[in-house]
């Protein structure tokens, strides 16, 4: 039985986790759930899977949590405040950590995990995006296994070759996106977008944040960036295409004119299996891909002039050091914004764009100044704003 700890598993992709572990009691068992602020959500968690420990962040949410929990019996012990993160990917009984804590806030408890050489299943995309470089690092020194819980992604590491560092006879991988529910909008209407459009997406069902980058392709520029630092690939070894469909996950094509590619219903559900068993496969609750169904795939060009987020994305990977933090950081705070109602659609690339030119460049040394990079480009982003 595998010691699983989940961040983040008041949001979706911890909800979907703990779906897929309720499948398989004698596999898995739940030692730690940590989360943001969510009491409600949390306190349901704690009663039904019985941690060990249950965290969250905001310590006020955590008083609040431990009052609930003392009040209805449980023995599970409430931890608060950001380093408790940490404190749960590090536990001795955890052996996987779900990773899912979304934006900056999860790169500690992540960086954590991978030291401590748990089998991290990562679905927090910033980590490496801000850190790719530690990240990687820290895996290769303790020997931590990382599984890509992004659906892309996952879907290129089941097609790679799990010998000869998993990249024998590649010649590139194809990342798809569903081009969100803008796809066919006119430039001038895209400026007219509101959050809740921009938050109905067409196939997956996300967190508004999550949505909005879908919606502005930001997603798939971070995805671009995670890709090459997951598979040690050279920028030019990752293309991206419009899958409307969202049933090609990704594909990698390989020196000798073949291409593989991992097919599946758009559900978080089997990304997260994959990881929590692999090798092995297991069921997870997702309905099966009936190929007569679907009927057609259809594949395009993005268009970077609708969607400047994907080549903004796709220079920072190619700049390295600082700057994909930079871009990191300026999306959180320009989509913020967005879903507030203080900056319309098309400005979130412009904020953006303009915080690469003023935003101080580098390597990484150390997480220090990641966490400075991220914290002078989030300035520069409400600056940009005002």
């Amino acid at each position: 039985m595998k010691g699983l700890a989940i961040l983040g598993s008041t949001g979706s992709v911890g909800a979907s986790t703990l779906d897929v572990v309720a499948r398989h009691p004698q596999a898995f068992r739940v030692v730690a759930l940590g989360a943001q602020r969510n009491v409600e959500r949390m306190r349901e968690q704690v009663l039904r899977f019985n941690p060990q420990i249950a965290a969250l962040a905001d310590p006020a949410a955590a008083q609040a949590l431990a009052a609930d929990l003392a009040q209805a019996g449980a023995t599970t012990r409430v931890l608060g405040g950001e380093e408790a993160m940490v404190a749960l990917a590090t536990l001795p009984e955890v052996d996987v950590v779900m990773a899912a804590i979304v934006g900056g806030a999860g790169l500690p408890s992540t960086l954590a995990a991978a030291r401590a050489g748990k089998r991290v299943l990562l679905a927090n995309k910033e980590s490496l995006v801000m850190a790719g470089e530690l990240l990687m690092r820290a895996v290769a020194e303790s020997g931590a296994t990382l599984i890509p819980i992004d659906s892309e992604h996952n879907a290129i590491f089941q097609c790679l070759p799990h010998h000869a560092g998993g990249r024998a006879g590649v010649r590139r991988v194809v990342l798809t996106a569903s081009g969100g529910p803008f796809r066919a909008f006119a430039p001038e209407r895209l400026a007219r977008v509101t959050p809740e459009e921009a938050c109905a997406h067409p196939v997956w069902a996300m967190g508004p944040k999550i949505s909005v980058d879908s919606a502005t392709l930001m997603n798939k520029g971070l995805e671009f960036i995670e890709a090459c630092h997951l598979f040690a690939l050279r920028p030019e070894q990752v293309d991206v295409v419009l899958h409307p469909q969202s049933v090609v996950h990704s594909l990698v094509e390989y020196e000798d004119g073949s291409m593989l590619a991992q097919l599946g219903a758009p559900d978080m559900r089997t990304p997260i299996a994959c990881a929590l068993a692999w090798p092995d496969r297991i069921a997870s609750g997702v309905e099966f891909l009936d190929l007569v169904k679907v009927a057609r795939l259809d594949f395009d060009k993005p268009d970077l002039e609708r969607f400047p987020c994907l080549a903004l994305g796709q220079a920072a990977a190619r700049s390295g050091g600082l700057v994909p933090a930079v871009v990191n950081a300026a999306n959180e705070v320009a989509v913020a914004g967005f879903l507030a109602g203080r900056l319309n659609f098309t400005g979130i690339p412009e904020v953006i764009e303009s915080v690469m030119t003023k935003a101080t460049a580098g390597r990484i040394g150390s997480i220090d100044d990641v966490f400075r990079a991220d914290s002078e480009a989030r300035a520069l982003a409400r600056e940009a704003m005002s």
